[in-house]
């Protein structure tokens, strides 16, 4: 079902006229009450109701409008409102809300990406979210998002425009979560105000920054949402820029970028090595723990750049450091010590390049066309780091930052959310789903199952699997972004409201591959699937082992 809607000019007294009744939406359980559309304009939202330091805000706008979502129409009101900030130089939020006609009486947030700096948007779906059912919105939930409290260059690639670390305020707001609490409470205040009453349950979904911020809201504002999916967490924010700004310095190094047609090598070499130890070849490795795979039987002869069917020396070095943790020999406040790298299937692939390695060498200027990870770092050091925009940070190497190693160990307590101690979530009643994918190109699996591993070594395993599980996803890239091996679809909104409305926690969950046809079982990490015997492309031919 597609996320994106078609939006139309619609009635706008239809959603005007005040409470109502709708037999058909209350024997569906549904609210019975008409959001109060026009009755929200310019609408106050005073500062003491959010808990967290503002000026108030102020609805900018509503509108009544018509989406078409697989084949059906859904009427809503969308507010687009400005939370205003305590310093006058940092920019206001903005944040927008949906507000269905037929509302189930919920609502769900939804997290960022990268940099943020837009507002996601309010009928999309959750991360590797079902394509066969409806979106949030179109089962009836209230939806909100915010730009996370500053607003994009349209000039600057998506999501990579990092100019508003200049600003302490902005920088809070993104970094440390206060955007996400003031985007929350100013919502149920207006959700309140259009239907009359409270949402019965509020949830979270984000994946990448917005799997971070799932991620801040359970650890900081325990009792703020009742369910929480969080998907490629980039939870160790600072941590990961320093593994990448690492890299980036090799990539730039001479002869050490792997062009386009070297990556292909690489992840089709690491496929034919390791696609069939879960008992059948079907390009996935379902089995990332066991896939040990050495490119120096890539090398080229004596060495030397050669050609595209080998790897030279530096290039061998470079994707090595890649898979590889990277240590700094320093203390940081966060108290993190290392990142631990990502697999070889990870950034190696022609298909998705931006993510990974990119398509160019870093250098100076940063071209659009190196990696994700290598912009982001530049941007990090430019204007997080340095807060001068016209620093060279490939004159900043991570292993010896020698003065802003002070502003680094400052930035790791706002950007490392690494309190694994989600055991006032957990006795609220919260219950989180954790997904990643095994492929992941920006954000590695590998520090996801350290998270986890944290959260267990806390609270202990009972306590963890009482509200908490964890899946790795084999073959599913970053967000699905491009033509992954595995375009994974699952339907995890469904099983965290059994969980949490009925205390039915998630049994025996399966995952689809949208691109293939095939569908394999949802793995409770470290578990992986094994094929056993049957038809390849269904889930009941596979076994979860360990």
């Amino acid at each position: 079902m597609p996320a994106a809607m078609v939006l139309l000019a619609g009635a706008v007294g239809l959603l005007d006229a005040g409470p109502a009744t709708a037999t058909t939406a209350a024997q569906a359980g549904h609210s019975t009450v008409v959001p109060r559309c026009a009755g929200l304009e310019h609408t106050t939202i005073p500062a003491s109701v959010m808990s967290l330091p503002t000026t108030g805000g102020r609805v900018v706008s509503t509108s009544v409008r018509t989406g078409v979502v697989g084949g059906e129409t859904l009427v809503y009101c969308q507010v687009d409102a400005d939370l205003f900030p305590v310093d006058r130089s940092a920019p206001a939020i903005k944040m927008s809300l949906a507000l269905p006609y037929d509302w189930n009486r919920k609502a769900m947030m939804f997290g960022g990406g990268g940099y943020n700096g837009t507002i996601p948007d309010l009928a999309g779906n959750v991360p590797f979210g079902p394509v066969d059912r409806p979106v949030p919105l179109a089962r009836g939930y209230a939806t909100f998002a915010s730009d996370s409290g500053h607003r994009q260059d349209p000039a600057a690639p998506p999501s990579l425009d990092g100019s508003f670390g200049l600003n302490d305020e902005a920088l809070h707001n993104f970094a440390a979560g206060d955007a996400l609490k003031k985007t929350r409470d100013a919502s149920l205040f207006l959700i309140r105000h259009a239907y009359g009453t409270r949402p019965a349950e509020v949830y979270f979904a984000g994946g990448s920054t917005g799997g971070r911020e799932a991620l801040v809201a359970a650890q900081r504002w325990p009792t703020a949402f009742d369910g929480v999916i969080s998907a490629f967490p980039a939870w160790n924010n600072l941590s990961e820029g320093l593994y990448l700004g690492y890299l980036t310095q090799i990539l730039s190094g001479p002869g050490a970028f792997p062009g386009p047609e070297k990556q292909t090598l690489l992840y089709d070499s690491v496929i034919r090595a390791c696609d069939g130890l879960d008992g059948v070849e079907d390009n996935v490795v379902s089995h990332p723990g066991g896939c040990h795979f050495d490119p120096h039987v890539l090398r080229c002869p004596r060495g030397a750049d050669t050609g595209p069917d080998c790897l030279s020396d530096p290039q061998i070095r470079a994707v090595t450091a890649m898979s590889s943790p990277f240590a700094w020999p320093y203390r940081i406040a966060s108290g993190e010590t290392s990142y631990p790298g990502f697999p070889f299937l990870s950034g190696a692939d022609m298909r998705t390049p931006f993510l990974g390695f990119g398509q160019t060498a870093p250098a100076h200027p940063m071209p659009v066309t190196s990696g994700y990870g290598m912009q982001y770092w530049d941007q990090w050091v430019r204007y997080f780091l340095t807060r001068d925009p016209h620093y060279n940070s490939l004159d900043l190497d991570p292993r010896n930052p020698g003065k802003w190693l002070a502003r680094i160990s400052h930035l790791s307590t706002v950007q490392d959310r690494n309190d694994a101690d989600l055991g006032p979530f957990a006795r609220a009643g919260g219950k989180l789903i954790l997904l990643h994918g095994a492929a992941d190109e920006l954000v590695s699996d590998r520090s996801t199952s350290d998270y986890y591993e944290r959260v267990r070594d806390i609270l202990g395993p009972r306590s963890t699997d009482a509200f908490l599980r964890y899946y790795l996803l084999p073959g599913a890239n970053h967000a699905n972004f491009g033509t992954p091996a595995f375009a994974a679809s699952t339907d995890s909104l469904s099983a965290l409201e059994r969980w949490v409305e009925q205390g039915r926690p998630p049994t025996n969950p399966t995952v689809a591959d949208t691109a293939h046809d095939r569908t394999r079982p949802l793995c409770e990490y470290p578990r992986w699937p094994e094929y056993r015997a049957g038809d390849p492309d269904t889930a009941s031919s596979f076994v979860c082992t360990r």
